[in-house]
């Protein structure tokens, strides 16, 4: 009886919202705390150079430096995001390493907790499963000071505005997250879904020109301009050096092959677009969690700069698709498939010998999303199963999309 009532304390301790949030909040002051400690890397370079990279952006936009140039021994690295996101970096200028890499943890782990919190669902236990789920996914991001859990917090926060009808503030998540990592701009398609798309469009030019030129607050129109040019010569370059740990980089490294990196990005993208055909389907809210769950694989998987830290978008994605309904057992399988070779094959818990002759050599690490989202993609495009006569709406949440 006492271990019976032992192990049901222990669950429910870690059912526990209050005690999620704790846990979250440890794990980033943790993996903040860690990376300070650690000392310097490459001889002088830090274990937190991400967050420095951020940090420094800031003075170096207001003090009209090319953000986008070698700033060693500063850093290593180049600076990737908008001018905008810059200006977001300016408290962190106030503090100290410590605290500032503190604080810039806690905000990416607080944003995801707080987001998937808020999703639309009717049980709220199964958002429990999608919290201890993403947990090491968002530590690997955590410890490289990545911006990666503010990212998919904010497309999170941009869906869930859509299904209260605020495109007001939904047009403002996705567009700051397309601010700090571009691709985010792919989740504006969710518009489709909802009402109010005049206001939404509408909503979104403002957006667009009040980040695009947002930094005229700092700098002249021409060096605004002049970094915008310089902005897109890094990606540019960047696009053409780089295949990730995704779609590219796997063909490339089982198969040799360069291909056509644009023409496998279209080919996503139809994919992608495909169950938009399905009108009818619009009004399911299982449908639309399981799109949302869609491009926030798609954003990592045809990321040609898709690392480690970023499977913090896709595997939070995995977690919407797996968790918000009733699965089949297929689906299972390739969940756990998943959480073992894309949450833990990065870390000490996974066997050295296979991560660096197997997982990292052959890109393994994106295979088990990239078989997720063409498991999505063919539920979405599939005729749907009927549904129980008169159960009511907590049918329409729980169905097979």
């Amino acid at each position: 009886m006492e271990t019976a009532s032992l192990k049901a304390k222990v669950i429910e301790r870690l059912q526990n919202p209050a005690f999620l949030l704790g846990v979250y909040i440890f794990v980033a002051i943790a993996a903040g705390a860690g990376e300070y400690l650690k000392g310097a890397e490459f001889g002088s370079f830090t274990h937190y150079n991400n967050f420095l990279i951020f940090r420094q952006s800031f003075p170096h936009l207001i003090h009209y430096i090319d953000l986008y140039k070698n700033h060693e021994p500063e850093h290593f690295d180049l600076y990737k995001y908008s001018p905008a996101f810059a200006i977001g970096m300016a408290p962190f200028t106030l503090l100290p390493d410590l605290p500032g890499l503190l604080i810039w943890d806690l905000l990416n782990a607080l944003a995801l907790f707080f987001a998937i919190k808020s999703l639309p669902l009717n049980n709220d236990k199964v958002k429990v499963f999608m919290f201890w789920f993403i947990l090491q996914e968002l530590l690997t991001s955590l410890q490289n000071s990545q911006s990666n859990g503010l990212v998919v917090a904010l497309l999170i926060f941009g869906f869930n505005k859509f299904e209260k009808g605020n495109v007001f503030l939904a047009s403002l998540f996705i567009l700051l997250s397309a601010y700090i990592k571009i691709f985010g701009a792919v989740a504006l398609i969710l518009f489709l879904f909802y009402p109010d798309k005049g206001k939404f469009i509408l909503y979104s030019i403002l957006w667009f020109f009040v980040l695009t030129f947002l930094p005229l607050l700092f700098v002249s129109f021409d060096q605004l301009m002049f970094l915008y040019k310089s902005w897109y010569n890094v990606v540019a370059q960047d696009h053409a050096t780089q295949y990730g740990i995704s779609v590219l980089g796997l063909i490339h490294t089982w198969f040799k092959a360069d291909v056509d990196k644009n023409m496998v990005l279209l080919a996503g993208l139809v994919l992608l677009l495909l169950p938009l055909v399905r009108f009818k389907r619009y009004k399911e809210l299982n449908f639309r969690l399981s799109y949302l769950a869609a491009i926030l694989i798609w954003l990592i998987i045809f990321n040609h700069r898709a690392e480690s830290p970023t499977y913090i978008v896709a595997i939070s994605g995995v977690a919407i698709w797996y968790f918000s309904f009733p699965k089949e057992r297929i689906d299972t399988y390739l969940i756990i498939f998943a959480f073992v070779l894309t949450s833990f094959s990065p870390t000490d818990l996974f066997p050295r010998y296979i991560r660096e002759h197997f997982v990292t050599p052959y890109t393994l690490k994106a295979l088990p999303c990239i078989l997720i989202w063409i498991k999505i993609i063919f539920d979405l495009t599939s005729p749907p199963a009927p549904l129980p006569e008169e159960k009511g709406e907590m049918e329409i949440v729980n169905r097979k999309p």
